[in-house]
């Protein structure tokens, strides 16, 4: 087995150009900017899939950093007093707290919508 150059490292499928000006760009280390809580567009929902039959509340459609993510999904946690995660745009709360999640984001000044039921 031979070694991989560092420089190809993270091309995921690219094996060879066979034009001159290709470029490769690269995904890693792109994190989008955290719009204002005004210019978010949230949906609110519950969820029972794939989850054994527990309903969880979904949070949708959060356009920012991982750790501004983190940071909201920890102070709705808190407010609601339940378990949950933040990860991919995404923050999931363990039980039905629709109303009281909906609430606090209007009251921060997030733009909601109530998906489902």
């Amino acid at each position: 087995m031979g070694r991989k150059n560092s420089r190809d490292r993270g091309r995921s499928g690219v094996v060879y150009s066979t034009n001159d000006d290709y470029s490769y760009d690269y995904d890693g280390d792109q994190e989008e900017e955290t719009l204002a809580p005004n210019e978010q567009n949230l949906k609110v929902m519950l969820d029972k899939k794939s989850r054994g039959g527990k309903q969880v509340t979904l949070v949708e459609g959060f356009v920012g950093t991982e750790d501004d993510l983190k940071a909201l999904g920890k102070q709705l946690k808190s407010k609601c007093g339940v378990g949950g995660s933040a990860k991919n745009g995404e923050i999931l709360l363990q039980g039905d707290f629709r109303d009281k999640v909906m609430q606090m984001l209007q009251a921060e000044g997030y733009r909601i919508k109530r998906v489902g039921g």
